[in-house]
């Protein structure tokens, strides 16, 4: 018996009768008929497997550079300003604490008819294996039918992504013409701070690293720092061999500090980014003019900078629920020193609804507990370049 002309894109009513699975090449095709009292078959239906793209870690690097990551975290920025994205509820676990937790951050992106979600595990010791210490993956869907889209290793993404929010609170509420940088923290994201913090700091000079309990951790990151950022791509399009970035690298010095207090005394630009639980950095210590992008501060009782500090900055955060209950912000609201009315959301700010800093003496605050629209927004960029350049391994669902 020969099979009538399949059909694609149909409805398939519930109910029917019959269903056949044969395999033709990689694409797992369903035949489904219906027979009359006459055994003649009246009706026949072919459904194409969905194609889902998987995108390794390597595939992420080939794709994505600093610039354009930046630019998809304003978007997503921007959008959720004009309510045109919406974030779902965090979902954060400490799995060993102080060395091991997880998150899974989830959202929806109006505009671009995507939501998602993304899982992500921070284990502090893999370093002394070896392994990187932020692992995860991110899974796209297509919000007009709900079916997959990609899935991502979230390594390399989140790393990029959240170096770009670093560097976007510095881009709109540090002192345009600083010179110097701190950073605090030597794990895998601090590289990723710099280089982020670099693109958008033309003048720099100087960047300072300190961390908070090992000053031989801040020296070893000091002698490999150069190489770890000229592996990261800046622009693409502008500078596809990375020589004008490393140009730029060979312009700025790396200098180990012991001891914060002298570095603060000599920038007014200050990256936090370690998991710790008590402030190492004390209000008497800033100067008027300082910013600071806290980006380590993203579970219940992480705290890197001195909660008096709030009381005379302007405070900005991506999210401020989040940032509320699990950022850096959360300690000076349980203090009672700002509220919630303190809090601008930073994409009003890229949106032009708002004031960053009014004067040479402010001293501002972005705090960045990662927010999934970010994600998504970078994943989206991610998926339409794997699709031009045909990266990535295509499966179906």
């Amino acid at each position: 018996m020969t099979l009538p002309p399949l059909i694609t894109d149909v409805t398939i009513p519930l109910g029917w009768p019959k269903i056949n699975q044969t395999m033709v090449g990689d694409i797992s095709m369903r035949f489904i008929y219906n027979y009359t009292d006459t055994k003649k078959l009246t009706y026949g239906v072919k459904i194409n497997m969905i194609p889902i793209r998987i995108l390794s870690d390597d595939d992420i690097k080939v794709i994505l550079d600093i610039r354009n990551t930046i630019a998809c975290v304003e978007k997503a920025y921007i959008l959720k300003a004009n309510n045109q994205a919406r974030l779902f509820p965090l979902i954060s676990e400490d799995l060993s604490e102080g060395k091991a937790d997880m998150d899974i951050k989830s959202g929806v992106l109006y505009s671009d008819d995507t939501f998602g979600l993304k899982l992500v595990a921070w284990f502090g010791d893999n370093i002394k294996e070896g392994l990187p210490s932020l692992t995860g993956l991110a899974m796209i869907f297509d919000l007009k039918t709900g079916f997959p889209k990609a899935i991502i290793n979230a390594s390399h993404l989140t790393a990029m992504r959240t170096g770009a929010a670093g560097a976007i609170g510095i881009k709109y509420l540090a002192k345009h013409d600083s010179k110097a940088l701190v950073v605090t923290g030597t794990g895998t994201q601090a590289v990723f701070q710099i280089a982020a913090a670099i693109s958008v700091m033309p003048l720099l000079k100087k960047v300072y690293i300190y961390h908070p309990l090992r000053y031989q951790s801040a020296e070893k990151f000091q002698s490999t720092i150069k190489e770890k950022l000229g592996t990261i791509k800046i622009d693409i399009e502008g500078d596809p061999m990375n020589y004008i970035w490393i140009q730029k690298l060979d312009s700025i010095d790396f200098i180990a500090v012991d001891r914060i207090e002298k570095a603060l005394n000599e920038t007014e630009v200050v990256i936090t980014v370690t998991p710790s639980q008590k402030p190492y950095i004390f209000h008497n210590w800033i100067r008027p003019g300082t910013h600071f992008s806290c980006i380590g501060a993203d579970m219940p009782g992480k705290q890197e900078i001195d909660e008096k500090i709030f009381d005379a900055a302007k405070v900005f955060v991506d999210d401020i629920h989040q940032a509320s209950s699990v950022g850096e912000t959360q300690n000076s609201i349980k203090s009672g020193i700002i509220n919630e009315k303190h809090l601008i959301e930073i994409g009003r700010l890229l949106n032009g609804d708002t004031y960053g800093r009014t004067s040479e003496k402010d001293i501002t605050i972005f705090d960045s507990t990662g927010i999934a629209l970010q994600d998504l927004a970078v994943s989206n960029y991610i998926i339409k370049k794997a699709e031009e350049l045909k990266i990535g391994t295509t499966v179906y669902f």
